[in-house]
């Protein structure tokens, strides 16, 4: 099989196509034909070795994809051959609440992940595609997509009629826009772009702010709730916009920190604020199969179209990656891999 290899720490530069031995398919595995990856700012961390994990070893990178399978092991009962199908971002986290245990191991990072032109899966850790979304747009839904549902509606608790804000327009924060929209929330977005924020608004967002010309956007937020700030804040910013997040939360609303965009070296944070305000902090890593599946019908049955920005075809996979840390996205960036 052909694929692509990373080294933690190597960045970019190590970024290499290499050809591999097809894995061997155990009893209750199931061997999937990758048709098309996602990525996601986690790809960059691990790049750059500032991810949880890494290994010195190369290691296939990415861990979004959807396709189609080609053979099961002779166990399996969950999927046959010509079923469409998406990977879980943790393939051990089935349902329940995240443990060591079943978080310990996500593709992509010290162990190989998909974007290679097959690869061997446990048929627990995949989820049907849903029928009326392609592959490109379905390899976006297994980590942005059940991170926003996660946030918004799992740790956040988000209810119809209230108001939840987005940082910037990646691909979290997208879908989390499509998602609290589809669901009857109230959205204020961020960015710096006139332009992004033009096409955040033809999308339902109901509050824009430039943080660029409104540095204290926490200030506007307030107003734009009439003082009262928003139920659920979805904060990808880390050091550079957490104490922010936390001002522009409601009384008793979450901030569900997903990301450190700007890092996490010093993220001042004042206790009162969290408990004069009743405000709590919500760690989002990522999600279950269960919030996999969850999502998966939520867009099926809402008819959500995942935001994509631009397909890469498998040769272009560098020019994908740069245009990811480019930062100049709206939306997810896909690598089409088969088909």
């Amino acid at each position: 099989m052909q694929a692509y290899t990373i080294i933690s720490g190597g960045d970019l530069a190590s970024l290499a196509r290499v050809t591999r031995e097809p894995q061997a398919l155990g009893p209750r595995e199931v061997r999937v034909r990758i048709n098309a990856v996602s990525l996601n700012f986690r790809d960059l961390m691990v790049a750059r070795g500032d991810y949880l994990q890494g290994s010195s070893d190369p290691v296939i990178p990415a861990s979004d994809a959807a396709g189609d399978v080609i053979a099961v092991g002779a166990e399996v009962t969950r999927f046959a051959v010509g079923d469409r199908v998406m990977g879980s971002f943790f393939p051990d986290w089935i349902d329940g609440e995240a443990t060591p245990a079943t978080t310990h191991v996500a593709p992509g990072a010290a162990t190989d992940g998909v974007l290679a032109t097959e690869r061997v899966f446990a048929e627990s850790a995949l989820a049907a595609t849903p029928p009326s979304l392609s592959d490109e747009q379905a390899s976006t839904l297994p980590c942005a997509a059940v991170t926003a549902w996660n946030a918004l509606f799992v740790a956040g608790r988000a209810k119809a009629g209230q108001t939840a804000l987005f940082l910037g327009t990646g691909g979290v924060s997208i879908w989390g826009l499509q998602l609290a929209k589809a669901a009857g929330l109230r959205a204020v977005i961020t960015s710096s772009s006139t332009e992004k924020l033009a096409r955040a608004q033809a999308m339902g967002a109901d509050g824009l702010i430039n943080y660029r010309e409104t540095p204290e956007w926490q200030d506007e937020v307030l107003r734009l709730t009439g003082g009262e700030g928003a139920h659920v804040v979805v904060e990808v910013g880390g050091e550079g916009t957490l104490a922010r997040s936390v001002t522009a939360a409601r009384m008793g609303g979450a901030v569900a920190v997903i990301g450190g965009v700007s890092g996490f070296a010093s993220v001042p944070v004042a206790p009162l604020a969290l408990i004069a305000g009743g405000k709590r902090l919500e760690g989002i890593f990522v999600g279950s199969r269960k919030m996999l599946e969850d999502v998966a019908r939520f867009v099926e049955v809402a008819g959500i179209k995942p935001v994509i920005d631009q397909v890469y075809g498998f040769d272009e996979a560098r020019a994908a990656f740069e245009h990811l840390a480019s930062g100049g996205h709206f939306g997810k960036i896909v690598i089409r891999v088969g088909k």
